[in-house]
């Protein structure tokens, strides 16, 4: 799928969870529902920083670049040295490592370790990475008709503003997690949930997408998930942009509401 959709299918799938932690009497703080599903839809375009055309590896300028060509190269190597002998050797590593369930779960812990570790700094760019993608991804047209700078200054505030609010007792830093010293450690999860979801909807699209690496699927490592055949379809084609994104618009909506207990 193409970003915006990717970013949609991010924020509805934490606003589905905000829906099931309320059912469950567990509800969220509205600002980790808001938040939780900033992140979400940003971490939902992360996946394809192995891919240069792609808008994560262009939206922090030369360091996103440089980052994309170290992780396409990483993902080419693991994917060359776990390959089975019936799949051929890539050059490139598009749609392998990064499209990965294993891959989701390191990069999320990471995060969460890095949010416990690192205190409000490691929060504060956590928050400026996320929310800076979230407006590459829903706020596309205007992103690419503005510069980089604003888009970053808008993604800084709503990271200093968001990190403000929820330093505020009884604001979700400890929602999930409440033991001494493991604030913000929650963060990891919807960044979880975002690449998840990214590999999710490119199982839906002609190639599929190798999710549950590396366990062996029809004599394959990198076995390509997916629906039937008859079912997919080419990344951008009106299947995306005129059925799945208005759909991930209504079921976030019905999420959020019953999420913050306004509705069901």
């Amino acid at each position: 799928m193409m970003g915006p959709a990717h970013s949609l299918s991010g924020a509805a799938a934490w606003l589905g969870v905000g829906a099931a932690a309320q059912a469950l009497d567990h509800p969220m703080p509205w600002p980790v529902l808001v938040v939780g599903a900033l992140i979400c839809s940003g971490a939902a375009l992360a996946p394809d920083l192995d891919q240069k055309s792609a808008t994560i590896s262009r939206a922090f300028g030369p360091i996103s670049r440089g980052l994309c060509g170290v992780i396409d190269k990483l993902s080419e190597a693991v994917y060359n040295a776990t390959r089975a002998k019936g799949e051929r050797r890539r050059n490139g590593g598009h749609r392998t490592l990064t499209h990965t369930a294993p891959w989701a779960v390191a990069v999320g812990a990471g995060f969460s370790a890095a949010a416990v570790l690192g205190d409000r700094w490691a929060v504060l760019v956590i928050l400026f990475i996320h929310m800076v993608l979230a407006v590459e991804g829903l706020l596309w047209r205007a992103a690419r008709v503005s510069s980089d700078v604003l888009v970053w200054l808008l993604g800084a505030a709503t990271a200093w503003i968001l990190a403000g609010v929820m330093d505020q007792p009884g604001n979700g830093s400890n929602w999930l997690f409440t033991g001494e010293g493991q604030e913000y450690m929650w963060l990891g999860l919807p960044i979880v949930l975002g690449a998840l979801v990214h590999s999710i909807g490119d199982a839906l699209t002609i190639s599929g997408c190798p999710i549950l690496w590396p366990l062996p699927i029809a004599g394959k490592r990198w076995y390509p998930l997916g629906t039937p055949r008859f079912m997919r379809f080419r990344a951008g084609a009106k299947v995306e942009t005129k059925v799945l994104m208005p759909l991930f618009m209504v079921l976030g909506g019905a999420g959020g509401l019953v999420a913050l207990g306004l509705f069901g």
